[in-house]
């Protein structure tokens, strides 16, 4: 399992039973991610989460198009118990802490050190990145798709998403499965053989 990451987005209340914003399979997404690092006991894992100031300019309020969500210091911006256990707060990135930009991908959040998600898989000389959490259409596929682009190897347990819209999640696998991205059950062997992505040669 070497060179292999784990990164958990958003996998937060708000997202899981916050109201307006609970996501399709949101708690199921939560336990099979739990399952999953569980089973690959000593692989890094990294959690991305929206962490947003409560003037933030993606809320309603703000004449953005969501409802408030995951604000600093409150319990729906708090990382789902099942996952607290694997939580290093080295290896927390926060995204959308400044109130007039927003970020759905976690290469756009920082650790607590100013770091960035690729720079740190980086400096882990990470080339496989398990990609799990909320929303597919979101957060994750941006995400992902950073992540493509920088030159890493996604997978994509599927059992491990949620989702706003069946419609928009389905959409999103497939044109992450399009962008060389595999997309897989959680349920497979660890390790699965891997296409190379367009940006392969600078991994």
């Amino acid at each position: 399992m070497k060179n292999c990451a784990i990164v958990v987005v958003d996998v937060l209340y708000d997202f899981i039973d916050g109201g307006a914003l609970a996501c399709a399979h949101s708690t199921e997404a939560a336990e099979a991610t739990a399952e999953f690092i569980r089973k690959h006991e000593g692989v890094p894992v990294l959690f991305v989460c929206d962490h947003h100031p409560s003037g933030h300019c993606s809320f309603k309020q703000q004449g953005g198009p969501w409802p408030p969500h995951c604000v600093e210091g409150t319990h729906g911006a708090e990382i789902h118990e099942l996952l607290q256990p694997f939580v290093n707060e080295d290896l927390v990135f926060l995204k959308g802490c400044n109130e007039g930009v927003e970020q759905y991908s976690g290469f756009e959040g920082r650790n607590a050190a100013g770091q960035t998600l690729g720079e740190v898989l980086e400096i882990m000389e990470t080339e496989l990145v398990y990609v799990t959490g909320i929303a597919t259409e979101y957060c994750v596929r941006n995400t992902a798709e950073d992540l493509l682009n920088a030159g890493f190897k996604v997978s994509i347990p599927e059992d491990c998403l949620g989702w706003v819209d069946a419609t928009g999640h389905a959409s999103a696998l497939e044109a992450l499965a399009s962008a060389r991205a595999v997309i897989r059950s959680a349920s497979q062997p660890f390790h699965v053989e891997l296409p190379q992505t367009a940006f392969s040669e600078n991994v």
